[in-house]
């Protein structure tokens, strides 16, 4: 499976783990500048910024060690002018959502407010 075919099946599954968890979905792939936000989601009122990272096995480490300090630092200007642009008034928390597709089964941990790991 294409890395970004990956990407999209991974996005989808956390995109209805967040739904059947109460979350709304606010935006998906929320592009500013070099920046792009997997899922941005509102629950009860916080603004969750989740970054999600989907791979096809740990081989090479786990879905979490693939997010570096640059891609964080672009997530927080994002995540910011999202929130002035849409004129919201949540509290932001940073999300990591990481799956890991081994065959037919899949793993999904969601680690809320992640920034410890970024």
């Amino acid at each position: 499976m294409r890395s970004h075919d990956l990407g999209v099946r991974g996005e989808d599954l956390a995109s209805r783990y967040l739904l059947s968890n109460g979350y709304t979905i606010l935006e998906r792939n929320w592009r500013f500048q070099k920046a792009e936000i997997d899922i941005l989601a509102a629950k009860d009122g916080m603004l969750a910024v989740i970054e999600v990272k989907a791979r096809s096995t740990r081989a090479f480490g786990n879905p979490e060690a693939f997010i570096n300090r640059n891609k964080v630092e672009l997530m927080r200007k994002a995540a910011n002018a999202y929130v002035n642009k849409k004129r919201l008034n949540l509290e932001i928390r940073f999300d990591f959502i990481g799956i890991v597709f081994e065959g037919k089964k899949q793993k999904l941990t969601h680690m809320k407010d992640a920034c410890f790991i970024f």
